[in-house]
């Protein structure tokens, strides 16, 4: 368990910072859940039915819902860890990186899914079976309106804006200021959850279509090619997953523009130079900086705190020093 990873020392809040009970689940968080559970299960029905039919059109539409499922799993799980251990001592820049590190381990586990269901597909095609067209279709469609109803469940329960919260915690030592501030930012995880919704919709909308080909034109071979499609589209949404994941684990995101536009906020006050600044992301929204400024006339660290309030930074980290490299008192 996380709390008994903690040295005894450390498990006790700090006096310094104001404590506060997790917050409860947002109309996001349910949206997403009920979404899950409702995909889920039309999944099952789908790859089953497929395998029953013979129909790697369905068996294609099932395992890429199978994606989503997982996509959107994680960010339910990824919605409760945030806020269940958001003020655990053991995240010392809070929770923000867990749903990146999921959706790596899930673009992995999907890839290889991805992969398989495409070599099964190859097969069929090099090898065709009879596909039972009855029992297919009507799946097929339902799982095109599961879809719909998914993106209008998750569509209704979206908040309009993120909010995300923190704890205030301040130091003077040595010229040093720390702060978290209150932002309000894109939920870039829900708005993924919804494209994945559309983008399974269509899916479906490609086996119905190779279905009733083959039922109707005697174009069987459309069936496996159809897989094959779902394998690649999987494949691609994988791949693009993971390295989008791995950039925001390795800090590499590009965030230049805000580099700047922080740079310039603190180079306004007096003759105050920057020395070293760094920007990251912490996971979603939540940004994190940490700044070394040097001032023939350094003031408070809470001056250039309240020159950087307007960037809503989740963690705020100010060094002022004077010309000669000495830190400046408080």
């Amino acid at each position: 368990m996380l709390r008994e990873a903690m040295p005894e020392t450390d498990r006790e809040p700090r006096e310094d910072c104001s404590i506060r009970v997790p917050s409860p689940p947002t109309r996001r968080e349910r949206g997403v859940l009920w979404v899950v559970l409702l995909t889920a299960v039309m999944m099952v029905i789908e790859i089953a039915f497929g395998y029953a039919t013979g129909s790697m059109a369905l068996l294609a539409d099932g395992w890429h819902m199978a994606t989503h499922v997982g996509a959107l799993g994680l960010a339910s799980l990824t919605y409760w860890f945030s806020r269940r251990f958001a003020l655990h001592p053991a995240f010392a820049f809070g929770t923000g990186k867990v749903r990146a590190l999921g959706g790596y381990t899930s673009a992995v586990a999907l890839g290889f899914v991805a992969l398989t269901m495409a070599f099964e597909s190859i097969e069929r095609l090099i090898s065709p079976e009879d596909i039972d067209f009855a029992s297919s279709l009507p799946v097929a469609v339902l799982g095109l309106v599961v879809n719909l109803v998914s993106a209008l469940l998750l569509h209704s329960h979206d908040d309009g804006h993120d909010h995300e919260h923190g704890h205030e915690h301040e130091s003077h030592s040595e010229g040093h200021g720390h702060g978290q501030h209150h932002g309000h930012g894109h939920d870039h995880n829900h708005r993924a959850a919804l494209l994945h919704v559309i983008a399974d919709a269509l899916t479906s909308v490609l086996a119905i279509a190779a279905l009733l080909a083959g039922r109707y034109y005697g174009w069987l071979w459309l069936d496996p090619i159809t897989g094959i499609v779902g394998g690649v589209l999987i494949v691609v949404w994988a791949v693009s997953l993971a390295r989008h994941a791995a950039l925001e684990l390795l800090d590499a995101t590009s965030i230049a523009p805000l580099e700047q536009e922080i740079r310039r906020s603190l180079e306004q006050v007096d003759d105050v130079r920057v020395h070293d600044l760094h920007v990251w992301s912490l996971g979603g929204a939540k940004m994190s900086c940490i700044a070394t400024v040097e001032s023939k006339t350094p003031r408070d660290p809470e001056v250039y705190r309240a020159q950087l309030k307007r960037f809503a930074l989740a963690h705020l980290t100010i060094e002022v020093r004077s010309p000669t490299g000495s830190p400046a008192a408080s």
